[in-house]
């Protein structure tokens, strides 16, 4: 069972306690011909006890929201490194972008090096250029990543036009002076601090191997 499934079914356990708890007690209450005192007490604190539950399980399901859910990215499979490049940078390329693929939500990986795209990867529109944008030139300028955790919401998206269109979330990190790396995920809101703090070390390390290679 997945982890959205268990959440659903412990969200919704105090409700159906409360329920069957208060159908048993209306049940036996219908069923027994003559009541004592001391069950009388007990059918009000059974009550109680139920519409407790009942409240409990309705405040958890304003509580804790649903986890986002993934959706299947619009695109095609793509595996492209610039030609180029010398065997040492496209092997380090390679080995980052299988992580980030393997090991977090993003589905889709594109290294920006100057007007170059040295690295396209992952599920991919059919656009193979990539145009800077406000976003992009203001996280070489910044030197800081922006993270768009809902990317549907922001009037910038379009120039993201080469990721699917339905990309759900998105991280640009900068990789040094000259460079920027896209990683696209098709879940929203999914990234976490921690990953952000993994993603930015690696960006430092393909930064400084890039900055470093004669041939760029």
């Amino acid at each position: 069972m997945a982890n959205s499934d268990r959440m659903l079914v412990l969200r919704q356990l105090p409700i159906a306690a409360g329920a069957i708890a208060g159908t048993a007690l209306m049940l036996n209450r219908l069923f027994t011909p003559t009541l004592t005192t001391s069950q009388s007490r007990s059918d009000v604190v059974g009550v109680i006890v139920s519409a407790v539950l009942i409240l409990m399980g309705l405040l958890w399901q304003q509580i804790q929201p649903r986890s986002p859910e993934a959706v299947d990215l619009e695109g095609q499979d793509v595996f492209d490194l610039e030609e180029t490049l010398p065997e040492e940078i496209k092997t380090e390329l390679a080995w980052a972008s299988h992580l980030l693929l393997t090991n977090t939500v993003t589905k889709s990986v594109v290294v920006v090096w100057g007007d170059r795209v040295l690295l396209r990867r992952g599920t991919m529109s059919g656009v193979s250029t990539v145009t800077p944008g406000a976003i992009l030139k203001r996280v070489l300028e910044k030197q800081k990543p922006v993270y768009l955790v809902q990317l549907s919401l922001y009037p910038g998206r379009d120039e993201f036009d080469y990721l699917p269109e339905n990309t759900q979330g998105l991280i640009c990190q900068p990789l040094g002076q000259k460079g920027v790396m896209v990683l696209g995920a098709n879940v929203p809101r999914s990234y976490t601090k921690q990953d952000e703090n993994w993603i930015a070390g690696l960006a430092d390390k393909i930064g400084d191997s890039l900055t470093g290679a004669n041939a760029l």
